[in-house]
């Protein structure tokens, strides 16, 4: 009785976490969708563009260091609560803002809250489910992402639209997730290693980060992170414009677009690739990154032709580049269960905290402002090529269409290091789980002596 009640509430505070999840990622995808106007309002170029992205995802990495020591160490309910509150009620002043610069630093504010939340979540979630059924849990946790993204792209361009204006969307966006904090105050945390086989120690590890940088999985997950998140931050900052220049589409038309991209197939990329990632760990110990290396596989292949057939029918471009993300999503219930799997409990919010900060700093952090830049580039030699002596619309939608195939590369980076990380997965698993007993049977002898 009591495991079937303590199961119930791990999936209540799963779905509470699921829906912070996609708050956090309808927030930070605001921007991406109203790029445009904010590019014409301001004149700002692509460059400028991919620092706000960019100076986002640097904080978020920075801030999400001594957060993710907070919650290895102090209260993860209590740090997520004031995480979600601030970060939402940031949001609300970003529709205030009546410069470039106020923008950005409202951003960066913005980023500092939401890197509270992803490794005390990750952490709570890994002592809630044991761990043949992580990477189910994951995978719902995760949906936040694409039905975050999906409700941003969906309804954000209609905001727009009916309030003809750009800072509507911050408006709305900010009631719901301060309404979510209170909830996540109340959250029964659960002792660190609840979910394990075996008993795990309460005390403070010494040298925390060396211990998780002693991972070699850990640190090749961690490029394969830092790849990724350069493709996906490059996709959500610069899709919707690029559907606008080079395939002539409105704003509320290329937002659901992206959304479909970008959103839907998370839906199932997510729920069905969590599934299939648990079946083949319970047969194959390293077959869960394996699977997320084969389906990178696909992903650059599919992105990759997509762009690379130039304008297309646009239906045809869309389905093909989502094929491509759909099996993208898979990265997310295989990599983070996989950390999950040779991190010990006590460091896992931590290792989560090392692992974003690459993906922000190096991979995030890098995307908009390379692709962005790159974009500028590309549309003067566009210009110069066509001896043209001013900068048109059009070579700024070449420019940008050319930049995007960084996208594909990444991914295809992506899936040579979950192969390497696949290699040495195994035996650091083995030695977390013998670490784990090495260090709690000292305890049980002093404690029964």
């Amino acid at each position: 009785m009591q495991n079937s009640t303590q199961a119930a509430n791990a999936w209540r505070i799963l779905f509470l976490l699921f829906l912070a999840n996609l708050f956090n990622f309808f927030d930070r995808t605001i921007p991406a969708i109203i790029i445009e106007p904010i590019r014409m309002e301001w004149h700002l170029s692509d460059f400028q563009l991919g620092i706000i992205g960019t100076a986002f995802t640097i904080v978020y990495a920075i801030a999400g260091l001594p957060l993710g020591r907070m919650a290895d160490t102090g209260s993860r309910s209590k740090l997520m609560g004031w995480g979600l509150a601030t970060w939402s009620a940031l949001t609300a002043v970003n529709g205030m803002v009546g410069s470039f610069w106020s923008f950005l630093i409202v951003r960066m504010g913005i980023g500092i809250g939401e890197a509270s939340y992803a490794p005390a979540a990750n952490s709570l979630i890994g002592d809630l489910f044991p761990a043949h059924r992580r990477a189910r849990a994951m995978g719902i946790f995760m949906l936040g992402l694409p039905l975050g993204l999906l409700l941003a792209f969906f309804t954000i361009g209609a905001m727009v639209k009916a309030f003809d204006s750009w800072r509507a969307p911050f408006f709305i966006a900010a009631v719901p997730g301060l309404i979510l904090a209170v909830f996540m105050f109340f959250i029964k945390e659960p002792k660190r290693g609840a979910a394990e086989t075996v008993q795990v120690s309460q005390e403070k590890v010494d040298k925390p980060i060396r211990r998780v940088l002693a991972v070699p999985t850990f640190l090749w997950l961690v490029m394969a992170g830092l790849c990724f998140n350069f493709a996906t931050y490059a996709c959500n900052s610069f899709l919707v414009p690029m559907l606008q220049r080079y395939f002539l589409m409105p704003l509320q038309e290329a937002a659901v677009a992206t959304g479909l991209i970008v959103g839907v197939t998370g839906l199932v990329g997510l729920t069905l690739g969590g599934w299939i990632a648990d079946k083949i760990h319970q047969r194959f110990a390293s077959g869960r990154l394996l699977f997320a290396a084969f389906s990178l596989i696909i992903s650059t292949l599919c992105t990759a032709w997509a762009l690379h057939a130039g304008r297309i029918e646009i239906g045809v471009f869309v389905a093909v580049f989502s094929v491509g993300w759909l099996f993208a999503y898979n990265f997310y219930t295989c990599v983070y269960t996989a950390i999950q799997d040779v991190v010990e409990p006590r460091l896992r919010a931590t290792a989560m905290a090392l692992f974003f900060a690459g993906l922000y700093l190096l991979g995030g952090g890098l995307g908009p402002v390379v692709v962005g830049g790159l974009s500028d580039h590309f549309a003067h030699t566009a210009m110069l090529a066509a001896g043209a002596e001013q900068m048109t619309e059009a070579f700024k939608a070449v420019g940008l269409h050319d930049a995007m195939y960084l996208i594909p590369v990444a991914l295809f980076l992506t899936m040579v290091f979950l192969f390497l990380a696949s290699r040495c997965f195994v035996r650091d698993a083995q030695r977390m789980k013998e670490g784990l007993v090495a260090v709690v049977e000292p305890e049980i002898s002093a404690a029964t002596a």
